[in-house]
């Protein structure tokens, strides 16, 4: 404990030294096209093993000009950790001055993703900063100027999953809208899209649909962007609500490249969810957090969440024969029973608790052609199909899940998985030419 601890003091003293260095900052009014890579320097350890730096372990060390001098608002979470386990938001407390003014996060303290922790509320006081920290996955979404107090400058570091409805990249737009009325800047320090950024798939954002906690912006479901050109493409093409560019800085990664899974970085699995528990959890949620907007139980409980869903009613056998007939590329269908339990991290029973469940067992056999909008959008088919009476739909949820009316009214109407997936391949081909100039990796 006192080498570790030596060790933060450390990486404490080196980085004071760059922040009183002199050094010339740059802002991105426009969108950064392609940010000079920079020599690596000592000043912040980082794990030798790992071929990827994040923009959280380059800030302090090549790009203290950003924060130099600057009155700071962090927007963080349980993921926003330098490469040796210390969260940003202390590193930048203990720096010289304090410059860190308020934080915003979760409902839970800014460090853990146990959702069975002591809820926090809209505001709190963090108990080892002793700061304000606000809560924008609650009634506040979009930040107020009196909640970024006297900061001048708001550093965003949050590690996203690659699907727009969980919140985090919409909660980037929020933040940069707000930053921009109030004129403030916004640096991003970038990490890896956790299930590569090759791959673009599903629904467009409709328009009456935008500005929303699932869908700020007309962003496909899979996005297949990180976090810093997600922010660019935000920028560059007048996306945000209040149509006025924020003045933008990024902190690109270094060593990472399109085709990259999360397990190829060298970086540490931090579970984005409790209930995402491995990257497989993830990639199958993408499609399958479908099944959160109707009656049937998306795995919650089980020990494979979004791999496995079911219901008492469902007629699985059924179900499992018509989605293995679609050959859907890298994936199988299996029959199987479980039953839901609340675990130790839940905040409360998942859909179904105790009941045993007829389920559809998603084994994901190659990831690099597995589609999991895809599968999700069939699963959905078969259920519909099946068992259109006894489906129960949550369409507040499900309008989060698609930002589009389409996908129900398709369902409803019968019509097949493959007429669906042609609906959005227009739209899709035009997000990816527009994406083209604020990609920051090959």
């Amino acid at each position: 404990m006192l080498v570790r601890h030596l060790q933060n003091v450390a990486v404490v003293a080196v980085a004071a030294a760059a922040l009183l260095a002199p050094h010339r900052a740059t802002a991105l009014g426009q969108p950064m096209l392609r940010p000079a890579v920079h020599n690596v320097s000592p000043l912040v350890p980082v794990a030798p093993s790992a071929p990827v730096v994040v923009g959280a372990d380059r800030l302090l060390r090549e790009y203290a000009h950003l924060v130099r001098g600057k009155r700071l608002a962090l927007v963080s979470n349980h993921s926003g950790r330098l490469a040796d386990g210390t969260h940003l938001a202390d590193a930048l407390f203990r720096l010289p001055g304090q410059p860190l003014r308020v934080l915003f996060g979760m409902d839970q303290d800014i460090r853990t993703n146990d959702y069975s922790a002591p809820h926090e509320g809209e505001r709190a006081i963090d108990a080892t900063t002793g700061l304000t920290k606000y809560n924008l996955y609650g009634e506040t979404h979009r930040p107020t100027r009196e909640m970024f107090a006297d900061a001048n400058v708001v550093v965003f570091d949050i590690q996203e999953v690659g699907a727009r409805f969980y919140e985090h990249i919409n909660i980037l737009g929020f933040v940069m809208d707000a930053a921009a009325e109030y004129g403030l800047e916004v640096v991003v320090l970038d990490r890896p899209n956790p299930i590569t950024g090759t791959r673009v798939d599903g629904f467009v954002t409709d328009a009456a649909y935008r500005f929303r906690f699932g869908s700020y912006a007309a962003v496909p479901v899979q996005h297949g962007m990180t976090m810093a050109e997600l922010a660019q493409f935000y920028n560059g093409e007048r996306l945000l609500q209040g149509g006025k560019p924020v003045t933008l800085h990024i902190v690109p990664m270094t060593g990472w490249t399109r085709t990259m899974w999360l397990d190829d970085t060298g970086l540490p699995w931090r579970k984005p969810s409790p209930n995402l528990l491995t990257p497989n959890s993830l990639l199958a949620y993408i499609g399958t957090c479908l099944f959160e907007a109707v009656n049937v139980s998306e795995g919650r409980g089980s020990d494979a969440p979004f791999e496995t869903l079911g219901a008492p009613w469902l007629d699985n056998q059924r179900a499992v024969q018509m989605l293995n007939a679609l050959a859907l590329p890298g994936v199988r269908f299996d029959t199987i029973t479980f039953t839901p339990t609340q675990r130790a991290f839940h905040s409360r029973p998942p859909e179904l608790a105790g009941e045993r469940l007829a389920g559809i067992a998603v084994r994901i056999l190659d990831r690099q052609t597995f589609q999991p909008y895809r599968v999700g959008v069939a699963a959905l088919w078969a259920v519909q199909q099946l068992h259109g009476d006894r489906l129960v739909w949550n369409d507040a949820v499900l309008e989060r899940l698609t930002a589009t009316p389409r996908l129900k009214t398709m369902l409803r109407a019968g019509r097949t998985p493959a007429e669906i997936y042609a609906s959005w391949e227009g739209e899709v081909r035009s997000f990816v030419a527009a994406r083209e100039k604020y990609l920051l990796y090959r």
